[in-house]
């Protein structure tokens, strides 16, 4: 049951994560997606963005990808610094075992921009609906789950850190349609499209 339900939600879920994507990525880009996964998508952002070239890096091997994809540790992104001009990450930070080493890693491939969507804890029960959609979403694939989410002060002080600058932020985001938006939406997801500083 919980499996079906989800895979209603994933179909809207690359589509709505797509067409941020698209608006939020510079023109004419190379991109890195860190956790590629398989690699879904990115395709669905290249085919509304003809002009962005994608590859992908995992720490899992899938199957099957629509996009080119490098195996790594999950912590040292193998590609040169300043390879990329972009680099984008949907909802992987969390299942690192040291977040703020790859997205230091992430700013380091990067020529100028990093574009995540991710998860923030911020109201009533924020951390325990945050690893049910987790574990739901994630468990059967074998994915990590170490359940460690950030609240704001700790993205804002990542990003600081890194001379990152936030130059846009959405919490709304849609993607759950209503009723399961009051409950998996409340401003638990965010995107934001980073500028390096330094």
């Amino acid at each position: 049951m919980l499996a079906k339900a989800h895979g209603l939600v994933f179909n809207r879920r690359v589509r709505v994560l797509a067409r941020h994507l698209t608006e939020m990525l510079p023109r004419n880009a190379t991109v890195l997606d860190v956790g590629a996964g398989d690699g879904m998508i990115a395709r669905a952002v290249m085919n509304a963005r003809p002009d962005l070239t994608i590859r992908g890096v995992d720490v899992l091997a899938r199957a099957a990808s629509h996009i080119p994809v490098t195996l790594f540790d999950g912590t040292t992104i193998p590609h040169g610094d300043g390879e990329f001009d972009a680099a984008m990450m949907v909802d992987v930070l969390h299942h690192a075992a040291d977040q703020r080493r790859l997205l230091s890693e992430m700013r380091r491939v990067v020529k100028r921009t990093i574009v995540i969507k991710d998860h923030v804890v911020q109201g009533a029960l924020a951390r325990p609906t945050l690893a049910f959609m987790d574990w739901v979403g994630n468990a059967r694939y074998g994915v990590s789950l170490p359940y460690s989410y950030w609240n704001a002060a700790e993205w804002n002080r990542a990003f600081a850190d890194l001379t990152l600058t936030v130059a846009e932020r959405r919490t709304s985001i849609g993607l759950y349609p209503w009723p399961a938006s009051m409950v998996f939406g409340r401003r638990l997801h965010f995107i934001a499209r980073l500028e390096r500083t330094a």
